[in-house]
């Protein structure tokens, strides 16, 4: 573990003091400051209510939120609350994830766990666990059983240091309810009242349904249903986000205004039955100077998760997809060539191969295609399809829609499995309610059981899960090309979803009902992180004629062991590099208006030569969208690289070290 520098390990020990002299009755602060000293978050009384603050670099970011839930009897947890510290934790590692946007993730936080009893007799204990992160921080709350005594050791499977005993919304298993006599073992949540207080009414970047599109709005302006992650901008920095990390047993969160000005507060999905001792999924406040470096941070959602619960992760392949339509025997192996061909992993089997889809009678353990939708004659034998597949190293995924999946669950992931299938795309899963999030993520353990791989549609949003099952690949839960969005929507992902984890975004090409260029198409690539990534997503392998700047698709990975965001603005451009071993990748979207753009190379590898191939806009007026140029140049670190992209263009870069 690093040593703390003098000004973080002073600010821990002035907040440890102020809690502890202060404990019990008595106590008026709590404040953990961040290794690096730059993030101070203070828990206090304010009239008897607990609430928090943030202070990033000396800016006042969150002011005087109130914290708490509310229990089906009324009670109201977080109000006329005595407390005391009872642990606080350093916690510094460096973990490697199984596939990723970076190949070493630190996680290095200072926490506390604030113990609150209640003044009124019958009401339950809690404890309130903070963790302060140079890259933000987060809360959550943990109702200890009855007597308030303390939990079991080994009850709980959270991150090292970060005291999480008893029923977590991360854990795998509900566990027994504990017996006593002086008050209830089971409780049910009907409301949080986390708030998020901001000091003025600043911008933010609201939506109102996982694949909704974006506008930049007041805080003020902000309605119920609000989407998490939410960016927040101070004029000149910082940047705030706010969401939510390990939700798999509780009810999604989104956002609504709190009742008082610049806040908004948590809006569950449904009421949460809890069985004590109980952990809440955290509260996420990432933390950056600018928009950009919050993308360069997201891994703070990941570190909130438990590590991975898989003691074999070999048979888990990220890779591109193509997805198969005319549900035939021909189409299948026209794809499978297809993929040899490009550089693809995958053939993915969609709608209607067992049926039509929204029939209750439909059988996904049978391959009967859906007659309105098969596109030719043959037939489908998708056994032979799966056996050519495999032969020649691609995978095939199966897409089952949430009706079948509902009732037959456990009959098929043990039979994909004997079919030698390499995964499958959970359709229109239902999502927000304690009861479908707990469903959905024993689906996705269930399926790791048999081998099999998860790509989840339609409305979920990640909240770092696939750290602790990394068999899910990747999820929909963004606005991609099945809706075709504007190139301005593009530039707003990767503050806003592209925070909380991998978008499963459908990058098209041939379709003429694109409305970005092609070299915006090419950059979608890099910028757009998802390790299962679906291309060619409404065009077919007939259609390929040998294009030289598909070959970037070609080559392009979907996972990667270094991240940079090296320039942007939300709704205006974003420019990206990405690193997979010896290779560089660059993405640059466009929008609003057409603009010229020099990239500094300064993350190459200094000494070292690169050649560089650029995809742009053939046409940066606008008038060939569907051309792109290639020049070819050999480049170095200090080299800058400079292009010219239309107002819903882009720009694509491929950089091999040659020595």
């Amino acid at each position: 573990s690093a040593r703390p520098g003098w000004r973080s390990l002073f600010g821990a020990v002035v907040g440890l003091a102020a809690a502890v002299a202060g404990a019990g009755e008595k106590a008026d602060i709590v404040q953990v400051t961040s290794p690096d000293g730059n993030v101070q978050l203070v828990v206090s009384l304010l009239d008897g209510q607990l609430v928090y603050s943030i202070d990033y670099n000396s800016t006042p970011v969150i002011v005087n939120a109130r914290l708490g839930l509310k229990l089906a009897d009324g009670t109201i947890l977080g109000r006329d609350v005595q407390w005391s510290v009872s642990d606080v934790t350093n916690h510094n590692s460096i973990w490697t994830p199984v596939y990723g946007e970076r190949s070493r993730i630190r996680d290095h936080y200072r926490a506390a766990t604030i113990r609150c009893t209640p003044r009124r007799a019958g009401r339950l204990p809690f404890e309130l666990l903070v963790r302060v992160y140079n890259e933000g921080a987060a809360l959550a709350y943990r109702l200890l059983s009855p007597g308030g005594g303390s939990v079991p050791s080994h009850a709980g499977r959270g991150n090292p240091g970060a005291a999480d005993s008893g029923k977590t919304a991360g854990t795998e298993a509900r566990p027994r309810a504990t017996s006593a006599d002086d008050g209830p073992t089971e409780v049910t949540i009907v409301d949080e009242l986390t708030e998020f207080a901001f000091p003025s009414d600043l911008v933010c970047w609201p939506v109102y349904s996982a694949q909704g599109i974006y506008k930049n709005a007041k805080l003020s302006q902000v309605r119920r249903n609000c989407e998490r992650p939410l960016l927040v901008e101070f004029p000149g920095g910082p940047a705030v986000a706010v969401g939510e990390a390990r939700l798999v047993d509780y009810a999604r969160m989104r956002l609504q205004p709190a009742g008082r000005s610049f806040a908004v507060r948590a809006q569950l999905a449904s009421e949460v039955e809890a069985t004590l001792p109980y952990t809440t999924p955290w509260r996420v406040i990432l933390l950056a100077d600018n928009p950009c470096q919050l993308i360069e941070r997201n891994y703070l959602i990941l570190n909130l998760n438990d590590p991975c619960r898989l003691s074999d992760t070999s048979w888990i392949r990220p890779g591109k997809v193509i997805r198969e339509v005319t549900l035939s025997t021909k189409g299948g192996k026209a794809c499978v060539d297809f993929a040899v061909k490009m550089g693809l992993s995958f053939v993915e089997y969609d709608a209607g191969w067992y049926g039509h889809e929204y029939d209750e009678r439909s059988d996904a353990t049978t391959v009967t295609p859906d007659p309105k939708r098969t596109r030719n004659p043959d037939g489908l034998d998708l056994h032979e399809v799966i056996r050519y597949a495999k032969q020649r190293g691609i995978g095939v995924i199966l897409y089952v829609n949430r009706r079948a999946l509902e009732r037959q669950l456990d009959d098929i992931l043990p039979l994909y499995q004997k079919w030698g299938v390499a995964g499958v795309k959970y359709g229109f899963v239902q999502v927000g309610s304690q009861k479908w999030t707990r469903w959905l993520h024993d689906a996705v353990r269930k399926a790791a059981e048999h081998r099999l791989m998860v790509d989840v549609h339609d409305e979920y949003r990640p909240m770092g899960f696939s750290r602790t099952y990394p068999n899910l690949m990747t999820q929909e839960g963004i606005r991609g090309n099945e809706t075709m969005p504007t190139a301005e929507h593009n530039t707003i992902l990767p503050f806003t979803r592209g925070l909380c984890g991998a978008g499963d975004y459908t990058i098209c090409w041939y379709t003429d009902r694109i409305k970005t260029t092609h070299a915006h198409q090419l950059a979608c690539a890099v910028v757009f992180y998802s390790p299962w990534q679906f291309v060619f997503w409404y065009d077919r392998p007939a259609q390929y004629r040998g294009e030289p700047e598909t070959l970037f698709f070609k080559h392009v990975p979907t996972v990667w062991e270094e991240t940079r965001v090296l320039a942007g603005r939300p709704g205006e451009f974003i420019v990206m590099a990405r690193r997979r071993g010896n290779e560089w990748y660059v993405g640059w979207l466009n929008a609003v208006r057409r603009r010229r753009l020099k990239i500094p190379l300064g993350f190459l590898d200094q000494g070292c030569s690169y050649e560089a191939t650029l995809y742009t806009d053939a046409s940066p007026e606008g008038t060939r969208p569907f051309e792109v140029a290639i020049c070819k140049r050999r480049v170095v670190a200090s080299d800058t690289l400079a292009a010219e992209a239309a107002r819903n263009g882009g720009c694509a870069v491929r950089l091999v070290r040659t020595r």
